[in-house]
């Protein structure tokens, strides 16, 4: 056993020291991001904002809208084969660029992904996820999807230490999905007392990624526009939200009515619920760890989305960077005393 003594921030923590800026408008200030990735050199171009993979967020209904902005979606890994087919036959074919398929690491995981891109090969990303990206199983997954798939980006994760990142790098990921617990229906640090602040996770995990030439994804713990600001702040290449994009038209789960008000449901893929629907239960051998809640309806994406660019874009005029690039290099982090956090957490 030993003990850390370096101070670990998550959002809550921190605020984002406003510069002197040249910017008059926010519309002069741009979103867009172009990556090059490390072993499928494909370039991508786009708003590096992503719908997660769960299936009452990373819907093709999320993914259709979200991509008329350009921005992408994780979708979620429970939707058939033939699903798959019938909407990539009718979706518009830059689709493609803005979509991942989603896996786990079992035999049928692998059979299913190698049905779907054989019968739709335009497809470019897959989305490798565990809760536990720690494993020596996980990461011999990674390399044998490298070498079956050399030309497709790989999303893998999660993890929240610069060490993983590196070897997962080498595995053959591309990019590493960063977060473990921070999530709004994740209790993993609850069940578990494992997990890691978002924030610092970020701060050490694109340190490490970005010496290799990959990139990061922060994933989880994002609940207000500002938070989306600041993992970008701490130097993630892309932000990864659930709650944020959950209760919305293009959802998945449940709308529920309690006294005349319309709710849509939200649950962690390790919660009971999902698992329920999924595999049929909770297995003897482990524990949920997320948890179902209702989202009051929030009607078409598109209200959520206005909120969320626009509070980025409002973060990079007060901090003088005209492009999302420059916003980590235009940022400093002020600690918060607790009392303020009771405050802003009002």
């Amino acid at each position: 056993m030993r003990i850390e003594t370096d101070l670990k921030l998550g959002f809550k923590d921190v605020m984002i020291r406003p510069k002197r800026s040249t910017l008059s408008s926010r519309s002069q200030v741009s979103l867009d991001r172009a990556f090059t990735f490390l072993h499928s050199n494909h370039k991508w171009t786009g708003v590096p904002i992503m719908a997660a993979n769960m299936d009452t967020v990373g819907t093709f209904e999320m993914a259709t809208a979200l991509a008329n902005h350009k921005l992408f979606t994780a979708i979620h890994k429970h939707y058939s084969l033939k699903e798959w087919n019938t909407f990539m036959a009718t979706a518009p074919k830059e689709i493609s660029n803005y979509i991942a398929v989603s896996t786990g690491t079992g035999t049928n995981d692998s059979k299913k992904i190698a049905a779907i891109f054989a019968q739709n090969p335009q497809l470019k990303f897959i989305c490798i996820d565990v809760a536990n990206g720690y494993s020596e199983h996980f990461v011999n997954f990674v390399k044998q999807t490298r070498e079956q798939y050399p030309d497709k980006v790989i999303l893998a994760g999660n993890v929240v230490t610069g060490e993983m990142v590196e070897e997962l790098l080498l595995a053959g990921a591309d990019i590493i999905k960063v977060g473990i617990g921070p999530g709004s229906v994740c209790t993993t640090r609850v069940k578990t007392g494992v997990g890691y602040p978002q924030l610092s996770a970020i701060i050490e995990c694109a340190d490490a990624a970005h010496g290799l030439g990959g990139q990061i994804v922060s994933d989880g713990g994002c609940k207000v526009p500002g938070d989306v600001a600041k993992a970008f702040g701490g130097g993630a290449d892309f932000v990864m939200l659930g709650g944020m994009f959950a209760g919305h038209t293009e959802s998945g789960g449940k709308t529920i009515e309690i006294n005349g008000k319309k709710f849509k449901q939200f649950y962690g893929m390790s919660s009971e619920t999902a698992m329920n629907k999924h595999v049929g239960g909770v297995a003897e051998y482990r524990a949920s760890e997320g948890k179902t809640v209702e989202i009051p309806f929030r009607g078409s994406v598109e209200n959520s989305l206005q909120d969320i660019l626009g509070g980025l874009r409002s973060t990079c005029t007060y901090v003088g960077a005209n492009r999302l690039k420059e916003l980590t290099k235009r940022t400093t982090f002020i600690r918060v005393q607790e009392q303020h956090n009771e405050v802003f957490s009002k």
